[in-house]
């Protein structure tokens, strides 16, 4: 099934466009941008620059997709972005692709939602499942792991990474790593647990849960020094696949410090 597009719809020839892409009225398609097969560009969509969308992707009106990264040290190179399989990005979403200085490339994983006016930044990383709700603002060269879900207003410092699972708070100010399977509130934002609710929605069982409880309190006790509780938990939970993804995510380490709980508030 060959395209289909709006007579006022102005999509440059050097596009690619896959089967049954629609796009609708009023909408701007750039020379380098790939629209993979079923796409669809609800109106008022403008996709620019050196993007992909994958299959089956929606968009809707006013997102503007794939122009210039908001970063005074670009300096017009060929920079791109990537945007995965059956994603939904809702009215008015800004996304923006690389830098030289993030390594050239901004991507975002499959089956992930972004509702309205929520803002991807140049040189980030957004897993598969990842859902930002309104008003997110994602700053550059960000990594936000699988199924982590930013509620409504929330806002991630540059060079911050988000683990997968992990719980943002709305309208929270996230300005330091959170940990996988974590859950932060507040601005600047601390832990405040783990994100208990969205493991019970994952269908993780209960023993893991349990597990994972005990990891963290051991994880963000009073003894000793983060450094030595991190090894001590490898030890001790070195068979447990779950605990893993946190202990290798903080040995990991990156460009900013962990949110830490409260002092009153070590327990998951």
């Amino acid at each position: 099934m060959t395209a289909s597009i709006h007579p006022l719809s102005v999509v440059d020839p050097g596009a690619t466009l896959g089967e049954g892409v629609t796009i609708g009225p009023f909408c701007q398609v750039g020379p380098h941008v790939a629209l993979g097969d079923r796409v669809e560009l609800t109106s008022h969509v403008v996709v620019a620059g050196r993007t992909t969308i994958g299959d089956d992707t929606r968009v809707y009106s006013f997102a503007s997709i794939g122009h210039p990264p908001q970063d005074l040290k670009y300096r017009g190179e060929p920079s791109t972005l990537s945007i995965g399989r059956r994603c939904l990005i809702r009215e008015g979403v800004t996304m923006n692709p690389g830098t030289e200085g993030g390594g050239m490339i901004t991507s975002v994983g499959d089956e992930c939602l972004f509702l309205a006016n929520s803002h991807v930044g140049h040189d980030c990383r957004v897993g598969d499942h990842v859902i930002f709700s309104n008003n997110v603002m994602l700053a550059g060269h960000c990594v936000v792991g699988d199924y982590a879900i930013l509620s409504g207003g929330s806002a991630v410092h540059q060079f911050v990474r988000i683990g997968a699972h992990a719980f943002v708070s709305g309208l929270a100010g996230a300005v330091r790593d959170v940990i996988p399977y974590g859950s932060v509130i507040g601005a600047p934002a601390h832990l405040n647990g783990l994100n208990l609710i969205g493991l019970k929605r994952r269908n993780f069982s209960r023993e893991t849960i349990h597990d994972l409880r005990r990891a963290y309190r051991l994880l963000f006790a009073e003894e000793g020094t983060l450094q030595e509780r991190i090894e001590d938990v490898a030890v001790e939970f070195a068979g447990h696949p779950v605990v893993r993804e946190i202990i290798e995510f903080m040995r990991a380490g990156g460009d900013r410090a962990f949110t830490l709980p409260k002092p009153d508030e070590s327990g998951a």
